[in-house]
């Protein structure tokens, strides 16, 4: 039998009825609050189910009803009590959550709505969660984080495991970064369940550089730092995981296994260069993929150290329709062996927000061959992200750690930080960061953030969800 805690949410959906709310329409039944009564309520608790209720209370299960907002609004933290006058319309101005601007209105998330306005809430089951959305917490918890603690719940099937991911974009730990540039955002990295990134420098250079100036090495000592942070695994197709040579990558790919961090999309031959990674959280696995399309580390082959290649614009010529096939392949596989595919390409061109046509070409075959998540990097700047079915795509994070300081840009840029439950992902939040004048990462607010976020929604195509 469960606690008395567990009869309140419970035994306030099943006495509830469906509530008409402003926008017209109606919401399943609700809860404000797993512990205790709705703020605008005074009947005592009750503490034994009442004699009506002959179902067995552990196949009533609960899910949140959540309240969003558009994505480029800044993060919203609800009361309790906003959140049960916002259900009962009686809340109709921004400055009562807390937030600048005029009227506020609330909807649900009809069919036919493709953009959930700026000045409008949308309260709806979690189900209806895309990337185009920012959903608000209540009393500082996440709805689709920490389902179970979260206040507001209505009846119905009890969320799959959540699992949260976290992508950063290039990394780069040699030349002028020195120290420990991850320290900044290590506790916020490492609280993810899992963390992947694009690691653009060598741990060896036991060889000839290859590309002068711009050949990167990093000590194996980052190793402690990378895991410090909670990098699991970390993508090896780019331009510079050849920059000493064929030996010194496998040495990377090597001291990188042996330091606990798993890397992919490069290795001693193609075989190893195509081997995903799997990574299992919850009973939820998780597979990634990389591959290289900037060229300059040399293309794996069968006796050929090197980088997982695709051959495509702008920089390795025209798209080469046999190795993406050989690429879509390898994602039809590991989505039957997984429960998520994300593939990490690295292709486009530095210096710009502006997508290359072929990019969305490329995603668009990758999510037709099973992709669920498609993260890119090598621009250097953040590039926009858009939505393919139910997947999403994110065409550049920018530099994560990189010592880039000739341009603004390339000194900003956005984490990735998304949450499934079980298989699906239910939302993607972009945090914005600067790094200081030792190329470490630090998050800035949204509010301060115009010119790392401006570009990316510019350049995005995002919408609500359709049902």
């Amino acid at each position: 039998m469960r606690s008395q805690a567990g009869w309140v949410v419970v035994l306030a959906v099943l006495a509830a009825g469906c509530t008409d709310y402003p926008g017209g329409g109606s919401r399943p039944p609700s809860s404000v609050g797993p512990t205790s009564a709705s703020p605008s309520s005074s009947a005592p608790l009750p503490t034994s189910p009442p004699p009506w209720v002959t179902e067995d209370l552990d196949d009533l299960t609960t899910r949140p009803l959540v309240f969003a907002v558009n994505a480029r609004r800044p993060p919203l933290d609800l009361t309790t009590r906003q959140a049960d006058r916002l259900q009962r319309g009686a809340i109709h101005r921004w400055s009562q959550v807390g937030q600048a601007g005029g009227r506020l209105r609330t909807t649900d998330l009809s069919p036919g709505l493709r953009h959930l306005p700026m000045d409008t809430i949308a309260i709806e089951v979690a189900d209806a969660m895309t990337p185009a959305l920012r959903v608000a917490t209540v009393d500082g918890v996440d709805p689709l984080r920490d389902p179970a603690s979260y206040a507001v719940q209505v009846q119905g099937p009890a969320p799959a495991p959540v699992t949260t991911l976290t992508v950063v974009g290039d990394v780069m730990l040699g030349r002028g970064v020195s120290g420990d540039p991850l320290a900044p955002m290590s506790e916020r990295l490492a609280a993810a369940d899992i963390t992947v990134g694009n690691l653009e420098s060598t741990l060896s250079d036991d060889g000839a550089p290859t590309q002068g100036g711009d050949s990167f090495h990093a000590s194996p000592s980052v190793r402690a730092d990378l895991r410090g942070a909670g990098f699991d695994a970390l993508d090896l197709a780019n331009n510079h995981a050849g920059d000493y040579g064929d030996r010194a990558l496998e040495q990377t790919v090597r001291l990188l296994d042996a330091g606990g961090l798993r890397p992919f999309g490069a290795g001693a031959d193609l075989a190893e260069a195509r081997a995903p990674v799997v990574v299992a959280r919850h009973g939820i696995r998780f597979g990634f993929l990389g591959f290289n399309a900037i060229g300059e580390t040399p293309e794996a082959g069968p006796d050929q150290p090197g980088a997982n290649a695709v051959s495509m614009p702008p920089r390795t010529g025209p798209l080469d329709r046999a190795e993406l096939d050989r690429v879509l392949g390898d994602v039809r596989r590991l989505a039957r062996r997984v429960d998520v595919v994300v593939v990490l390409p690295h292709w486009g061109t530095q210096y710009t927000h502006r997508p290359e046509p072929v990019q969305h070409v490329v995603a668009r075959a990758l999510v037709r061959a099973g992709a669920d998540l498609v993260v890119g990097g090598h621009p250097h700047w953040v590039q926009g992200a858009e939505q393919v079915g139910d997947a999403l795509v994110v065409h550049s994070l920018g530099n994560f750690v990189f010592d880039m300081d000739f341009s603004p840009q390339t000194m900003e840029g956005l984490v990735l930080e998304a949450t499934f439950w079980g298989g699906r992902l239910m939302a993607a939040d972009f945090v914005p960061y600067r790094m200081d004048d030792d190329f470490a990462p630090h998050v800035v607010p949204v509010t301060d953030a115009g010119s790392v976020l401006d570009p990316f929604w510019a350049f995005s195509s995002l919408a609500a969800p359709r049902r």
